[in-house]
């Protein structure tokens, strides 16, 4: 008899209580900020059906490789989970990032 492992490695994000996201609809993407200080970006796009894309992750180059990207992406998918909103991930990031923490796979509609 087999047995699952339902225990997943929640991902590490920066804990820094200036940050929060902002949901950018006129230029149709979600924003991670730092106080006054621009991050990064996941570009979506709502869909008809209520579902979002996740199209493309892009964090300004003095930031990256700093855990922001994952830090964006977990903040939204958290989102996305606590409203009922399902995600079509067509960022390869999130495809990767939905692998290594396939808690969230439940979101893919």
């Amino acid at each position: 008899m087999s047995t699952e492992n339902t225990e997943y490695t929640e991902p590490q994000v920066r804990e820094d209580p200036e940050l929060k996201l902002t949901d950018n609809q006129e230029k149709n993407r979600v924003e991670l900020w730092n106080g006054q200080t621009f991050i990064g970006f996941v570009a979506v796009e709502r869909r008809n059906d209520g579902a979002v894309e996740l199209q493309h992750t892009i964090i300004d180059e003095r930031f990256s490789r700093q855990g922001y990207a994952r830090t964006l992406i977990t903040l939204v998918l958290d989102s996305c989970r606590a409203s009922g909103t399902l995600i079509h991930p067509t960022c390869t990031y999130v495809q990767d990032y939905l692998k290594r923490f396939p808690q969230y796979a439940g979101l893919v509609a």
